[in-house]
């Protein structure tokens, strides 16, 4: 694939840099600095808009992009994080996604001159496969504080980078309106109410991001706290009433009380309908806790939504509005996988992929401290199924009913998914561990139902069997990060399916209608649900949310 010259007679210093990316020794930051003026931002628009073209060689690919990188260093964060397909509320969060894909990573950094981002770059470059092209000028804080450290320096002011008359050629071409434009690019600054929910959903959103940041510690009516919760989604190119959606599904209940209403009012046009949403230190109800794995109740638990939290508590919340009906002290371990089964029986799968049953839930009344009780009596009708599960162990499992027994599903590492049941079988769905499993029962016609096992895997990809059957050759849905959680439920529509994306999406398909509708609430997702209702669930770790997708449009907002 051919490049063209770079401008301003920058062949020189474009030569070094290839050289550089292409140096498996070299320092993993290039800094590229000079005065204003002198063609940096040039080289850098060269380097990208040949890198990030499909079929570059690897050794010259550009990942990701920060325009205007001086902005913030969370607008820098959500930014990075968004191109590469992973979710990160903080630079901690961001070095740790990024630790655990080794492929080789390019970051590029234009108009980088304040000191916070360099902060960034200086955790992010202790990765050993990733690397940063900062572009700074010369004496600026952020100059002085990367040069000092070990990196590689193109100072565009030095004559040995660059060809002196294509370079005079290009200054002369240059005039005063073009400086003008250049620099007014450069300017995030927003001039609007903070405190008007109305505007910061119609304003540019890094620029919101950036004023946020430097408003310190006021909330702004709790806008504030919601933004820089569900950031890096609010700032993808989307309508205004997208944004108010995503910024009422983590405002928390102690936010000014006109602030929601607002939201609303302005969301109403969006895709998606907000049921309800517990953030936390909500009060009225309270917020039930961060979520590591959820499942629609059945039979007693018909009504509600079962949650695990971090410490392995399993407890009950209510469908309607996510009250906590009954809790069910557990072990300690993290639950990564649950399911119910028809008589209310809850089956869990923990960290080091045990399965455990629990069972007998009671109601209480109101106030109790507690509204659920372990059973000793242990279940009955489903004893033979939770005989077969012993001393089984997996990395995601799934239940549905059936004629008799109905069907368990067990997912494991090394992409097989076992039925146990009504029916016992076995297939290889994926390549690499089993993340997520689901499982539904279809009708047929009369009595008659077809167990379906939904599996999402670390691959990437969304796959269906039937037990029994041959599994599908193609996914049903395929992208390049992996399925983290899966719910599936017979609705009005026909069966549907929810899936969590590692990127942080939210995707909900009806099969028999094809209708497809994505939502991403900012945070990591860590579990989802979908009920018959066609509720859809979405459990974080500071929010716990209930939407329902509305009629689809053909506008191309996905929220």
């Amino acid at each position: 694939m051919r490049w063209e010259r770079p401008a301003a007679g920058r062949e020189p210093a474009a030569a070094a840099l290839l050289g550089w990316l292409a140096d498996p020794n070299a320092p993993r930051l290039c800094l590229v600095s000079g005065s204003e003026g002198c063609g940096k931002s040039e080289l850098l628009a060269w380097l990208v808009h040949h890198g990030s073209r499909k079929g570059t060689p690897t050794e010259r690919a550009v990942h990701a992009v920060v325009p205007s990188a001086g902005q913030s260093e969370q607008g820098a964060v959500w930014s990075i994080a968004e191109q590469l397909g992973v979710v990160a509320r903080a630079p901690g969060e961001l070095v740790e996604a990024l630790g655990h894909d080794p492929r080789p990573t390019v970051i590029v950094l234009p108009d980088l001159h304040g000191g916070d981002v360099a902060g960034l770059v200086l955790d992010l470059v202790r990765l050993p496969h990733v690397r940063l092209i900062v572009e700074s000028r010369s004496a600026s804080p952020a100059h002085r504080r990367l040069s000092g450290g070990e990196c590689a320096e193109l100072d565009l002011d030095l004559e040995q980078w660059r060809d002196q008359q294509r370079f005079d050629e290009w200054r002369a071409a240059l005039s005063d309106d073009q400086d003008l434009v250049r620099s007014a690019s450069m300017d995030t600054a927003v001039d609007v109410d903070l405190s008007d929910p109305v505007a910061v959903c119609e304003t540019d959103p890094w620029g919101v991001t950036a004023a946020y940041h430097r408003g310190g510690d006021h909330d702004y009516g709790g806008l504030r706290g919601a933004w820089l919760r569900a950031g890096q989604s609010l700032c993808r190119e989307q309508s205004p009433a997208a944004r108010a959606l995503i910024l009422l599904s983590v405002l928390g209940d102690g936010a000014d009380p006109r602030v929601a209403p607002a939201l609303r009012e302005l969301a109403a046009d969006a895709r998606w309908r907000m049921e309800w949403s517990r953030v936390r230190g909500d009060m009225t109800p309270p917020w039930p806790g961060p979520v590591t794995a959820l499942a629609i109740g059945r039979g007693p638990l018909g009504d509600c939504l079962v949650t695990a939290g971090l410490d392995g508590t399993v407890k009950a919340v209510r469908l309607a509005d996510a009250a906590v009906r009954g809790r069910l002290s557990h072990t300690g371990l993290h639950l990564v996988s649950m399911t119910v089964m028809a008589d209310g029986t809850v089956l869990t799968l923990d960290e080091n992929g045990h399965v455990e049953a629990r069972s007998g839930w009671a109601d209480r009344p109101t106030g109790s401290g507690l509204a659920a009780l372990l059973d000793d009596e242990g279940p009955n009708g489903t004893q033979p199924l939770l005989d077969a599960l012993q001393g089984q162990t997996g990395t995601a499992l799934a239940h549905t009913p059936g004629d008799d027994l109905g069907i368990v599903a067990l997912g494991d590492a090394t992409g097989n998914v076992r039925v146990f049941g009504d029916m016992t079988n076995s297939t290889c769905l994926h390549t690499g561990p089993v993340n997520a499993l689901a499982a539904l029962s279809v009708p047929l016609g009369g009595d008659v139902m077809l167990p379906l096992v939904y599996s999402g895997g670390a691959d990437g990809t969304l796959r269906v069997w039937s037990p029994g059957n041959a599994p599908m050759t193609e996914p049903l849905l395929q992208r390049s990060c992996p399925v983290v959680s899966l719910g599936a439920a017979m609705t009005e529509h026909g069966p549907a399916t929810v899936v969590a994306w590692g990127d942080g999406t939210v995707e909900c398909v009806y099969w028999d209608t094809g209708a497809q509708q994505t939502f991403r609430p900012g945070p990591p997702v860590r579990a989802v649900a979908v009920d018959a209702d066609s509720r859809v669930l979405i459990g974080m770790d500071e929010a716990l949310t209930c939407l329902i997708p509305q009629p689809p449009r053909s506008d191309g907002d996905d929220v």
